[in-house]
């Protein structure tokens, strides 16, 4: 009991009680008490999720004996953020090893304090056993309830951001006329949402692609998601359909600017170049994916520049819908507030500052925003109410 006694030092009264009742559970259930060398070590579960103060029980499971005595001991990236008991597993040798016998053991968990931390795992005598791919992501959180209105937000503004293309499309419909909206939007939108659909499908959907990912970070999860997917390709799905109706309805001269065509033609450059490098085996595909995620983010700084410019310029934003803009806000601004609510139920402030570029992406989208609905509602709102006057006398 000295090991595990070592174990409590420091753990208030309520948090010894807890891991108490976790020792017990254990010896219920009974830790196998020889085990041995394995053909094959896993554990039973790879992501964690823990309150603050809560226990969870996990299993290491061992397929196959040897006739030497192993330790297997859990080495955990934040020692204050969780802990293990007991910290190291005997697996005693057999005379005569099985190799398809199967022994599990029980391990319990303890969350600490809030965050993050990747738990490996190391065998003594070395050599014996290959560890690679044998390890634990916890994470410990405040609250649950955070959790859930975390989850629940992300998709509020996934919801939002999806549905604030149509506003347009029928203000575009109902007034048979895109005069008012800036086609050097619409060409950098297509194109920043094909990229970001090329590197959404390129790693949910290319094995060999997703092979090359978990070989440079082993111990992560694929970065892309289902609704990411549905996401990028309706985003850029319904940009098409915005750009369809700029050859059906009336636009006056409206066109793709020059300095558009040239920033459209060198993105468009690095895309065949980065692509025909790919091809020739010159760099990974991986890495095409990875130009095309950096072109999407580039355009997303500038797409919103030419369609506020316009509005100045015409001092209107007439053919502008102002539906698009507050749907954006507000997904927008679900984003970093789910971005701060995680920051604080893990204690993750690090990650929150440390991601400039998706902190710094919301917070540029919502200034533009802003800006937009201050054109709209406050810069020329006399203007559009006095043209809107003189067409319905007409």
């Amino acid at each position: 009991m000295a090991r595990f006694n070592t174990v409590f030092v420091g753990a208030e009264g309520r948090s010894s009680h807890r891991l108490s009742y976790c020792l017990i559970a254990m010896i219920l259930l009974g830790l196998p008490l020889a085990q041995c060398q394995l053909e094959k070590l896993y554990v039973d579960e790879t992501d964690m999720h823990l309150l603050v103060d809560e226990t969870h029980l996990f299993k290491l499971i061992q397929i196959g004996e040897y006739n030497t005595t192993l330790q297997v001991a859990s080495q955990i990236q934040h020692a204050d953020i969780v802990q293990f008991v007991p910290p190291v597993v005997d697996m005693p040798g057999f005379d005569k090893p099985d190799p398809t016998m199967k022994h599990t053991y029980d391990i319990c968990a303890y969350g600490k304090s809030p965050g993050h931390s990747e738990v490996t795992f190391n065998v003594t005598p070395a050599g014996f056993v290959n560890l690679d791919t044998v390890f634990l992501r916890v994470t410990v959180m405040h609250s649950n309830a955070i959790y859930v209105i975390s989850y629940i937000m992300g998709w509020i503004y996934f919801v939002a951001w999806s549905v604030s293309f149509y506003p347009q499309i029928f203000i575009n419909f109902k007034r048979k006329s895109v005069v008012g909206l800036n086609f050097d939007f619409l060409a950098l939108n297509v194109m920043g949402f094909t990229m970001y659909s090329l590197f959404n499908c390129g790693l949910y959907f290319s094995q060999e692609i997703q092979k090359e990912y978990f070989n440079r970070h082993p111990r992560s999860l694929n970065p892309v998601q289902l609704n990411d997917v549905f996401f990028s390709l309706h985003a850029a799905f319904a940009t098409l359909i915005t750009i369809t109706q700029c050859f059906l309805y009336e636009r006056d001269d409206q066109r793709v600017s020059m300095i558009g065509r040239g920033i459209l033609t060198t993105f468009g450059s690095v895309v065949i170049i980065t692509a025909s490098l790919g091809a020739a085996n010159k760099i990974a595909w991986l890495d095409f994916l990875y130009y095309c995620s950096y072109i999407k983010l580039c355009i997303t700084l500038i797409k919103y520049v030419p369609q506020a410019y316009m509005n100045y310029k015409r001092k209107s934003t007439e053919g502008w819908s102002i539906g698009n803009i507050f749907l954006d806000f507000v997904g927008g601004f679900l984003s970093i507030l789910q971005m701060t609510l995680n920051a604080y139920n893990y204690n993750d402030w690090i990650s929150f500052f440390g991601d400039a570029t998706k902190f710094g992406l919301g917070l540029f989208s919502l200034i533009f925003d802003i800006f937009f609905i201050l054109q709209h509602y406050v810069f020329y709102r006399d203007a559009d109410e006095k043209k809107y006057d003189l067409e319905a006398k007409a």
